[in-house]
């Protein structure tokens, strides 16, 4: 009798180029085990900030740290699961950037205030009345009727509550805090971080999923207009099951066609000719839907203005500027390592995409009335930009992208943490265009700040928006894609209609009688916006050595 014995070597794992996700999870993992043991909801809050910042902070050092020993080099790691290059670690950097600045907006307690009035005393005894409950005990005192603002940050304070409720109404009364959205958010980053960085198909599926479904909760969090919150997270939360599910169709397919998942040995069998070309055919169709639905193009970008509007604002910033930097760091690995075989079939179709979702985004966001809603459809035509760049197979396509999709991230970012300053009478948000006319003679530094970021999505000169768009259309025209640039120049020009539509009636226009304040936030909000208005002049003056990293970065591992 013969025993057979199958030896297998256990992969290798490479600690220190993974230890800035290593980080990212591990302060995850820390905030649930914050959450889960410490009881004093104000020490939770400071603790669980901390825990992110501290994080993030130091996964973005860590990064830096891998970057400089490696140099150009690029390494596979966990058996060729997960692929640390020079695109891996530029989105990576970008991605922890946007998210310090998200884990402290989502820290700001100044903006969103809960008043203590005889309103919420009389709910407050109501439920008393009817046998207590969550905050029963609080607001026997003499001081609850006084009008006093109480911090609260832009998160509901319980979340399992019916909107408006009474026991809604109680939490917010006794200070109760969502705090569990900072690990959620940290799970969110460092599924961005993998997402980019995946070298086989299953690595990208579960890092789609690691990012999207924290998500899909913190879209449901907002603490005013919570139906609206509730209904923009339905719809991302299905529609984004659909696309999960078509794209692990395609890695079925992918499969089948070459027998790996590993994008260098589906890249490699395209090539070569020893993969079913009708299955890979099938399987980069799904594949590049699904990662379309997360960078959110026309026609699978349907969700971005409803959920961009109602999640809380502090998610829609970290939606509109880390989550579209990872989603095209995939996009481009798939594109450029996996199937550039198929090139000559894909293309045309990513062209019919690109123009689509300029073409129909610009016409969008033109008949917008809400700023926060033309921001989102702002954000599908920047998508049509980037895209350009993405479908160009070339080194300068891939750096143009890269320096493209950094630009954006930190002047969307900026655009829609602006957004949270200016509140009406209640205490909202206020993002109706006619609701900010003469917003800018009465509060300049508000209105200046937004302009500057307006006239970088506009593309307008010495700023980044120009220089992103100038070397993605310059990349295209080098291979001769002519008709995918005339159409970004002449979508740009359209574009700048709505951009200074804003400018204008900021400090034009008649201000209403009932025009919204200007609430000054924390340093927690003042100091990310403050960097990404910088980052959005200093890459439009400056833009070299950014040019040059994301040249020398652009080179991905095959």
């Amino acid at each position: 009798m013969t025993t057979l014995v199958l030896a297998v070597a256990p992969p290798s794992i490479d600690y220190f180029r993974l230890s800035p996700m290593l980080i990212v999870f591990g302060a995850a993992v820390l905030g649930v085990l914050v959450e889960a043991f410490v009881r004093d909801v104000a020490v939770r809050y400071r603790v669980q900030l901390a825990t992110g910042l501290v994080g993030v902070l130091a996964a973005f050092a860590l990064t830096v740290a891998v970057a400089v020993a490696d140099g150009a080099r690029s390494r596979a790691t966990m058996a060729g699961a997960v692929i640390i290059d020079g695109p891996a670690l530029f989105l990576q950097g970008t991605i922890l950037l946007v998210a310090a600045a998200s884990v402290a907006f989502m820290g700001e307690r100044r903006l969103d205030r809960v008043w203590a009035t005889a309103q919420v005393q009389s709910a407050a005894g109501a439920r008393i009345a009817v046998g207590g409950g969550p905050g029963a005990d609080v607001g026997s005192g003499a001081d609850d009727t006084d009008d006093r603002a109480l911090p609260a940050d832009a998160f509901t304070p319980a979340a399992a509550t019916m909107p408006g409720s009474v026991d809604e109404l109680l939490a917010g009364r006794s200070r109760w805090f969502t705090t569990e959205v900072y690990p959620l958010t940290l799970f969110a980053v460092g599924g961005m971080m993998l997402f980019g960085a995946a070298g086989d198909l299953l690595t990208m599926f579960i890092a789609l999923e690691v990012l999207s479904l924290p998500l899909y909760l913190l879209c449901a969090l907002s603490r005013r207009r919570r139906l609206l919150s509730q209904e923009a997270s339905l719809k991302y939360f299905l529609l984004g099951a659909f696309a999960s599910a078509i794209f692990l169709f395609g890695t079925a397919f992918a499969y089948g066609a070459t027998g790996s998942l590993s994008l260098h040995e589906i890249g490699r069998s395209i090539a070569d000719g020893t993969a079913d070309r009708t299955l890979a055919l099938i399987a980069v169709v799904l594949v590049v839907v699904g990662l379309l639905f997360k960078v959110g193009a026309v026609p699978f970008g349907s969700w971005v203005p409803d959920v961009y509007q109602g999640a809380p604002t502090p998610v829609t910033a970290l939606m509109a500027s880390a989550t579209k930097v990872a989603a095209f760091g995939a996009l481009l690995r798939v594109l450029h390592v996996a199937f550039p075989g198929l090139e000559n079939d894909w293309r045309p179709a990513l062209w019919a995409v690109a123009i689509a979702t300029m073409v129909l985004a610009t016409i969008m966001a033109v008949t917008q009335q809400d700023i926060k809603r033309m921001l989102a459809y702002s954000s599908v035509s920047h998508v049509g930009f980037a895209l350009v760049g993405a479908i160009t197979l070339t080194d300068d396509g891939v750096s143009s992208t890269l320096f493209y999709i950094a630009a954006y991230a930190f002047a969307a970012f900026g655009a829609f943490a602006l957004l949270a300053v200016v509140r009406d009478e209640t205490g909202r948000e206020e993002s109706a265009l006619d609701a900010w006319a003469g917003l800018g003679r009465r509060r300049p530094v508000v209105g200046l700040l937004m302009s500057l970021l307006l006239l970088s999505f506009a593309g307008i000169p010495l700023t980044s928006g120009f220089l992103g768009k100038f070397v993605v259309f310059a990349a295209a025209g080098a291979t001769g894609a002519w008709a995918l640039v005339i159409v970004g120049v002449l979508c740009s020009a359209i574009a700048a209609y709505f951009y200074v539509r804003v400018i204008v009636s900021m400090f034009f226009a008649p201000a209403r009688p009932d025009a919204p304040g200007v609430l000054t936030p924390s340093p927690l909000t003042t100091v990310p916006i403050a960097l990404c208005v910088a980052v959005t002049v200093v890459l439009g003056v400056f833009p070299q050595p950014v040019l040059d990293l994301a040249a020398a970065a652009s080179s991905f591992l095959t």
